[in-house]
């Protein structure tokens, strides 16, 4: 489910996120739909994730901080 949370960790803390066992599962979903990928299929997410890390990482920050909060 998460495969691609590994790689995260700065982006979570630059976000204000704290991943925990029971909030991991319902954050996967919010990242699943900010980055436009259908859910489960953690390989497309974690590369829509790194491509707009690589784009903008501060504009991906802001938003996945945003949804989250949502």
């Amino acid at each position: 489910m998460t495969c691609y949370f590994r790689h995260l960790g700065a982006v979570f803390e630059k976000a204000e996120i704290t991943v925990t066992k029971d909030n991991r599962h319902e954050l996967d979903k919010v990242i699943h739909k900010l980055v436009g990928v259908e859910y489960k299929n953690c390989p497309a997410t974690g590369k829509a994730v790194k491509t707009r890390l690589a784009e903008n990482p501060e504009a991906f920050i802001a938003e996945l901080k945003k949804a989250w909060n949502a």
